[in-house]
């Protein structure tokens, strides 16, 4: 059996491939996170503190556990905060995956890293893993660097790029679209929403499951993993208030020029899946199947 060893256990990816693996049992488990361990259940895995931005404590940890393959999770991901603050983006986003392409190398130990579909400029979506990237903001063009080194490198490695991943578990240190639409509808507080970017919305558990059948595949080069539905921001929030039964009369569709945020944002991405489904047999959820399994999930932790 496998060893895999998780970065950034304690984000909503992470949490989801401790629970599904904790579950299935296809795989031996190393969690690491910076920090203690946020993950409700503590047997069945060994977790380990790991700070992605010191390479002295990453290799010390990982000749300790020699995992068969990493599923490099961690990331700076807030796009706003990526463009204001590019030198902690970069060394969070680039630096680390540069330590751990070394000790991969060294090591002979797959790499799976998670990218985005922030490496595209929106021009002309859903988009082929082969299509050129051009990202228009410092975390898309962070993504693209890592993606290079990859690249260029001689580990065993693959990328496994998504959109807008949604979830829930607990503990969890950040919201995401759907979450905090469900909330704030609610709570009849009205929410702005953009009406002209389009996504396929990826349930976490799929992408974990995409994750795992990576590095039991043990697949090479690039995959784009994301839900099968297209739609804009604006559908997938209307689709969120009419699962729950929520009064769409607060939701205020803008454009996205009107948001003055600090990063653009790409306006049309999406995946073609082709590639990952018969490579990887990867069979994503619809998103009214996500939205169901994430009202499952609350109910039960209720």
């Amino acid at each position: 059996m496998k060893t895999i060893l998780t970065t950034g256990s304690n984000g909503l990816l992470g949490q989801k491939l401790t629970e599904k693996i904790l579950a299935e049992g296809r795989v031996k488990l190393v969690a690491t996170s910076k920090g203690t361990n946020r993950y409700q259940v503590k047997d069945g895995y060994e977790y380990a503190e790991m700070d992605i931005l010191d390479a002295v404590q990453v290799r010390r940890v990982i000749e300790r556990y020699s995992p068969d393959a990493i599923v490099h999770t961690a990331a700076m991901t807030n796009v706003d905060i990526c463009e204001a603050n590019k030198a902690l983006c970069r060394q969070l986003n680039v630096g680390a995956v540069q330590t751990l392409i070394l000790i991969c190398e060294e090591k002979n130990i797959q790499l799976i890293h998670l990218s985005t579909d922030f490496v595209f400029d929106g021009a002309n979506g859903p988009y082929k893993e082969e299509d050129a990237v051009n990202p228009v903001s410092y975390y898309g063009e962070s993504k693209v660097l890592a993606e290079e080194l990859l690249k260029n490198s001689k580990a065993n490695w693959a990328i496994l790029r998504t959109i807008l991943v949604y979830g829930i578990s607990s503990d969890m240190s950040r919201s995401n679209i759907v979450l905090w639409a469900k909330e704030a509808l609610e709570k009849a507080s009205p929410i702005n929403v953009v009406n002209d970017q389009w996504r396929m919305p990826t349930l976490a558990e799929d992408l974990a499951e995409a994750c795992l059948l990576a590095v039991e595949k043990n697949a090479k080069g690039i995959y784009h993993v994301s839900g099968k539905d297209y739609m804009s921001i604006a559908d997938l929030v209307r689709k969120v208030a009419e699962f729950w039964n929520l009064d769409q009369s607060f939701i205020n569709e803008i454009s996205s020029t009107s948001l003055n945020q600090t990063a653009k944002r790409p306006v049309r991405t999406g995946f073609v899946l082709d590639k990952t489904v018969k490579d990887l047999d990867y069979c994503p959820h619809s998103f009214e199947e996500g939205l169901a399994i994430l009202d499952q999930q609350m109910k039960k932790d209720n």
